[in-house]
C-alpha cells in the first residue's frame, strides 16, 4: 500500500523538476485517492505534508497550488516566462491556436504550455475564458480599422465595413461563431462598426430602432455564412478532404437519392459546368439583396421609415387592450 509520505515525495519531485509550477493546482484528495488507489485519509495527510513542508498552500475556491517560494531546480526559464507575461501576449498566443486548431482548443493549460508558464498566472491578467474570449474579438476588430475619410456614397460605406468584417472572419473561422445578436460582446473595436453602420442608416433617415434592426441584419449575414467557416476548417483538418474533394467523394450518394428528379432544381444548378459554390459569392449575394433592400426603403421624409415607432406601437398595444364603448 502506497503511504501517504511516498505520495508526497512524488508530488514534491514534480514540482522541483518545473512539471508543477508555482501557482500550478496540485492533484486535489479525490484526484491522488484515484491516482494511488488510496483512501481520502491517506491523500489528504500527503497534501498536509507538503503544506508543512512550505511547497503547496490552499486557496479558497481554487484548490491547493503551488508556492510562490522559489526552488533552486524549476527552470529559470519559467520563471522569467511568468515575469514578461502580460494581457496582450496572453491575448495574442489564444488567437493564434484559435486560427489554427479552433475556439476549442482555447483553454488555460493549453495557453500556459503555450507561453511556458503557470496556468494561474494566466488568472493575473484574465481572469477568465469568458474574459479572453471577449479581448480576442476586440483584439482581432482591431486589425481592421475604419477608414478615415469614409467613402462618400451610403452604400460603399456599408459595403466597406462589411467586407472588412467578412475578412476578418475568413482570417479568424471562429470569431462569427462567438457573435451573438441577442448578447452582444462588449468589443469597443467593434461597437465601433456598429456604430458606424447605425450612423449611415439614421444620415439616410431611418429612426434609431430601425438603424439598429438593419445593422444587427446585417451582422447576422456574416454570423450566419461565417459559422460555415470554422466547420469547413474542423472538417477539412478532420478528414483531409477539401470541400470540393469532399463534394466529388458524394456524387454516388447524391445520384442514390435519385436527385435529379425528386429535386430538379438543386440537380439542374449542379449540372452547370465548373459551377462551385464558394462562400464568398454567398456573402456577397447576400450582402447585394440586403443593400438593395434598404435602397427601397430609403425614407422620403426622415420621421417616416415605413416602421412604426415605439410609442405608436404602445398605442396600438394600448387601444387593443382597451374595452370598446357601447354606441
Amino acid at each position: 500500500m502506497t503511504t501517504h509520505q511516498e505520495i508526497a515525495a512524488d508530488i514534491r519531485s514534480r514540482i522541483e523538476q518545473g512539471r508543477l509550477r508555482p501557482g500550478e493546482r496540485v492533484p486535489s484528495t479525490r484526484a491522488i485517492a484515484r491516482e494511488w488507489g488510496v483512501a481520502i485519509a491517506t491523500a489528504t495527510r500527503a497534501l498536509a505534508t507538503l503544506q508543512s513542508q512550505g511547497l503547496v498552500r490552499s486557496v479558497v475556491g481554487v484548490g491547493t497550488i503551488v508556492t510562490d517560494r522559489p526552488l533552486t531546480s524549476v527552470p529559470p526559464r519559467a520563471r522569467e516566462a511568468d515575469r514578461a507575461l502580460s494581457r496582450e501576449r496572453i491575448v495574442r498566443a489564444a488567437v493564434a491556436i484559435a486560427d489554427a486548431e479552433g475556439m476549442v482548443s482555447v483553454t488555460m493549460r493549453r495557453l500556459a504550455t503555450e507561453l511556458d508558464v503557470a496556468v494561474m498566472s494566466l488568472y493575473r491578467h484574465v481572469p477568465s475564458k469568458e474574459e479572453l474570449a471577449v479581448l480576442m474579438v476586440d483584439h482581432i476588430f482591431g486589425e481592421a480599422p475604419l477608414p478615415d475619410p469614409p467613402p462618400a456614397g451610403w452604400r460603399e460605406r456599408i459595403e466597406v465595413v462589411a467586407r472588412m468584417q467578412w475578412a476578418l472572419g475568413k482570417r479568424h473561422p471562429w470569431m462569427p461563431s462567438l457573435m451573438s445578436l441577442t448578447r452582444p460582446l462588449m468589443v469597443p473595436k467593434g461597437m465601433a462598426h456598429t456604430d458606424w453602420c447605425m450612423r449611415v442608416l439614421r444620415e439616410l433617415g431611418f429612426s434609431p430602432e430601425t438603424a439598429l434592426y438593419v445593422t444587427v441584419a446585417l451582422a447576422g449575414l456574416l454570423i450566419g455564412v461565417g459559422a460555415t467557416l470554422q466547420m469547413e476548417a474542423d472538417a477539412q483538418r478532420d478528414t483531409g478532404l477539401t470541400s470540393d474533394e469532399w463534394m466529388d467523394a458524394t456524387g454516388d450518394a447524391f445520384e442514390r437519392l435519385g436527385a435529379a428528379t425528386r429535386f430538379p432544381m438543386i440537380a439542374e444548378v449542379s449540372m452547370i459546368p465548373g459551377f462551385d459554390m464558394r462562400l464568398d459569392d454567398v456573402f456577397e449575394t447576400g450582402l447585394a439583396l440586403m443593400l438593395d433592400g434598404i435602397a427601397q426603403r430609403v425614407p422620403r421624409r426622415a420621421q417616416s421609415d415605413g416602421l412604426p415607432s415605439r410609442r405608436a406601437q404602445k398605442s396600438v398595444r394600448s387601444s387593443r387592450s382597451m374595452p370598446r364603448s357601447a354606441s
